[in-house]
């Protein structure tokens, strides 16, 4: 999928197939922007998913826990850790893999009006059973810390009723632009059009 950039819309994406493959992606040399991080899901039930967090959350450096490990919250950070760990980040491949990433809660106005792509092979309907549980990692990352799930949720409100209404628009105007196609006389003008060659 070579493009100057690829966005991808985390909405129903499994977080380990989703990071598997935009890590491959990397190391391949493609640029990679995942937008709405907090619609990503992990399968398994909520429970489960919040208690692994929580063992994750007591690991630290007796001594001075200030040295690490860091625990983030953020479901872009949670996706960009997982990313990480897929790559060779101690290596200058890695790093170089590493800088052409980024992740975003919701979507920013630089990627409103980017076409935004799906990753089939990492798509929680094709791949969990409709009976298996999973978790929104958004709600996961609320419950563990993560303070900003209201604030995303607003603005994303506010994206989708801007984004309907330039849609409407832009429908008006391609709606007008055919009538008057319709409706133009270019009888007198044509000979002369056709003369020059057009």
């Amino acid at each position: 999928m070579f493009q100057k950039r690829v966005v991808i819309d985390g909405k129903g994406h499994l977080l380990g197939r989703l990071a598997s493959v935009i890590a491959k992606e990397l190391l391949g040399g493609q640029e990679i922007v995942v937008v709405r991080c907090e619609e990503i899901e992990i399968s398994g039930t909520r429970h489960r998913n919040r208690r692994n967090f929580q063992n994750y959350l007591r690991k630290r450096t007796n001594t001075n826990p200030k040295w690490g490990p860091f625990h983030h919250r953020a479901p872009r950070m949670i996706l960009t850790k997982t990313v990480r760990g897929m790559l060779p980040r101690k290596t200058h491949r890695g790093q170089v893999a590493m800088s052409k990433f980024r992740a975003y809660e919701g979507v920013p106005p630089q990627y409103t009006q980017i076409k935004r792509m799906v990753i089939p092979d990492a798509i929680r309907v094709t791949h969990l059973r409709p009976s298996s549980k999973y978790t929104n990692i958004g709600i996961l990352a609320g419950e563990m810390g993560w303070k900003y799930g209201r604030l995303i949720r607003a603005q994303e409100e506010t994206r989708k009723i801007k984004s309907a209404q330039d849609y409407e628009q832009r429908k008006q105007l391609a709606k007008l632009k055919k009538q008057a196609t319709e409706k133009a006389d270019l009888s007198d003008v044509t000979p002369v059009l056709e003369a020059a060659g057009y």
